[in-house]
């Protein structure tokens, strides 16, 4: 049984002390693809460091988080776009709007998001979206840019049912992580009316650990959590929502 963790960010500090341990945990229960999201440039040292050490599982995306959309933006997004030139990357991501923590970036938030959109169809890649307090903002631009070369992955998705919906018209994956077992996620609630060819598993570590380790640190390990909710909620063995949510990564990052 292979499982993909589409979104865990393994060069994290949070593992400093513990990452080799932690990554093979990971790997002797069957996690083997992991799949790691950019944030900014001060953070790209430590994921190309993180490849060297695992070459045959980790694959690395590149962009700007939207956390990071600040006064450099554009000398950040110039150096993702460099960045894509030069080497294979797996996506673009993770990209998207952030409004939970500062609402006065929009503007630019938006503008990133764009380019960013655009330079993964410059580069026949999917993106890895990021939206928190910003359906409305995201599905505007995804509007706008929808179109036949548009495509990737709705990472941690929390929103309802007709979100996820939406989600799906522009072509997009939706990532489900620790959230689904949580008793307020709400996304229990109508998770399985959405097809599994629709869905990809992640953990999103070192954040949003599932239960029973909600509150501490997540890692990829814990992504058997996951796998075990979505085997109930769907009513489908563990090794069929593994083959099926790989086989799904497998078709987003043709890898």
């Amino acid at each position: 049984m292979i499982i993909t963790d589409t979104h865990t960010h393994l060069y994290s500090d949070a593992f400093i002390d513990d990452r080799k341990e932690m990554v093979q945990r990971a790997l002797d229960l069957g996690v083997e693809r992991f799949f790691i999201p950019a944030i900014d440039s001060s953070y790209n040292k430590a994921m190309f460091e993180l490849e060297g050490m695992f070459p045959d599982h980790v694959f690395l995306m590149m962009g700007l988080h939207p956390t990071s959309v600040k006064e450099n933006y554009k000398e950040e997004l110039a150096l993702v776009e460099s960045f894509l030139s030069e080497r294979k990357f797996c996506a673009v991501g993770e990209i998207g709007i952030d409004l939970y923590w500062d609402q006065s970036t929009l503007g630019i938030q938006q503008e990133a998001f764009k380019f960013q959109i655009q330079l993964a169809k410059k580069h026949q890649l999917p993106i890895v979206i990021h939206c928190r307090d910003a359906f409305d903002e995201i599905f505007e631009i995804l509007d706008e840019e929808n179109d036949e070369q548009l495509f990737g992955i709705f990472h941690c998705f929390t929103g309802t049912l007709d979100q996820a919906e939406k989600a799906l018209s522009y072509n997009m994956k939706l990532g489900i992580g620790g959230v689904v077992t949580f008793k307020n996620g709400k996304i229990d609630q109508f998770l399985n009316k959405i097809d599994l060819k629709h869905i990809v598993l992640e953990t999103d570590s070192p954040y949003l650990a599932p239960k029973p380790f909600r509150g501490k640190r997540n890692e990829s390990a814990y992504i058997v959590k996951v796998l075990e909710k979505l085997s109930e909620l769907y009513g489908v063995p563990e090794e069929e929502i593994a083959r099926m949510t790989t086989q799904n990564s497998k078709d987003v990052f043709k890898i």
